[in-house]
């Protein structure tokens, strides 16, 4: 991980290790001698902590017990020698520790830690002049994490799970936008098929969202996020004004459907502009983090509006009144449909 630029002081719960004795059992010897894991375990503990403390014997004084501990002196803790003459109980009597165990002086973990009742270890990793979205990407294309050993898993802690929660939250918060604003452009249409129409800005903003942090320099961060949710109800209103105005004009100044369209284009570009104009103008600093403040977390953000405005705006004016022919025409095709459909159940 320190060889990717951007990032800085790398710290592991792995790197935390001390000398200890470690203990290796003889299954085969412990099993012919009659000596179990939990007695070698037990004999080690006694000898070099002390039993535990109920089970200890006590001194009775005139106010208080005080409880007797016994165990090897600290020098014999690291004399391999001396734990290895220990007895071990045994089915078949006391054995010496070294006839049922492998014992030798290595470095271990000072701690131990768990995640989910499995073994954790954890890197924390501090970022200089990279995003956390960036690290992410580049520490996953590192081999070692492309080919983990079998019964190793990588998972998501801190910053970076709160940022995969973050987003699963916005897109179905984004999703949950959209059925609504359907329902109501249903309500407010009185049709189900012309909604579509005006949803049809929501992807030619979002794309231009990312054209725009991909231009800026910008990563999809939790700003950014928000900058989307702003654009979904500043483009579904731009495709509003055209699509109401062309079903105005259809009812009741009895244009057709070409004239009506290229009426409503001439009437509302001019308020779709100055809606966009006047956004950009005032996001223009954000996007460039000019003034005083943390420019640099509210950047994303404007950047991203300013982007899917532009676009929206372009295509809004281009792709809406060719959609808007379409839906039109699917509608009247499924109205002769059930039409006929009726006629003939009625003859």
């Amino acid at each position: 991980m320190r060889t990717i630029n951007g990032v800085g002081n790398i710290a592991s719960n792995l790197s935390l290790v001390r000398t200890e004795v470690i203990v290796t059992p003889d299954f085969a010897a412990a099993a012919d001698l009659g000596v179990t894991s939990t007695a070698i375990g037990e004999t080690l503990r006694i000898a070099t902590v002390g039993d535990y403390e109920q089970s200890l014997a006590k001194l009775n004084l005139d106010k208080r017990q005080v409880p007797i501990v016994v165990k090897l002196e600290n020098v014999a803790r690291t004399d391999l020698s001396v734990l290895e003459r220990l007895a071990v109980p045994g089915t078949k009597g006391p054995v010496m520790l070294g006839q049922v165990a492998k014992l030798e002086l290595a470095a271990g973990p000072s701690i131990i830690d768990r995640h989910d009742r499995v073994r954790d270890i954890h890197f924390e990793i501090e970022l200089s002049g990279l995003s956390l979205s960036e690290a992410k990407a580049e520490i996953a294309k590192l081999p070692s994490l492309k080919h983990l050993p079998a019964g190793v898993e990588q998972d998501e802690l801190g910053d970076a799970e709160m940022m995969t929660e973050l987003f699963q939250s916005f897109g179905l918060a984004m999703l949950t936008g959209v059925i609504c604003i359907y329902f109501v452009l249903v309500l407010l249409f009185k049709d189900f098929l012309q909604p579509v129409t005006i949803l049809v800005a929501l992807p030619l903003s979002l794309g231009g969202a990312f054209l725009g942090l991909l231009v800026g320099g910008k990563a999809l961060s939790m700003p950014s996020m928000i900058g989307l949710v702003m654009l979904m109800g500043i483009a579904t209103k731009n495709s509003i004004l055209l699509v109401e105005y062309a079903i105005v004009a259809r009812r009741d100044l009895h244009m057709n459907r070409v004239d009506a369209i290229l009426d409503a284009c001439h009437k509302r570009a001019r308020p779709i502009i100055m809606t966009t104009i006047a956004m950009t103008a005032g996001m223009l600093p954000i996007a460039m983090e000019w003034g005083s403040g943390d420019g640099s977390f509210r950047s994303p953000m404007a950047v991203s509006v300013i982007g899917g405005l532009l676009t929206s705006t372009v295509l809004s004016l281009l792709v809406i009144p060719v959609v808007f022919t379409y839906v039109d025409d699917l509608e009247q095709f499924i109205s002769r449909t059930f039409k006929r459909v009726t006629g003939k159940e009625e003859a």
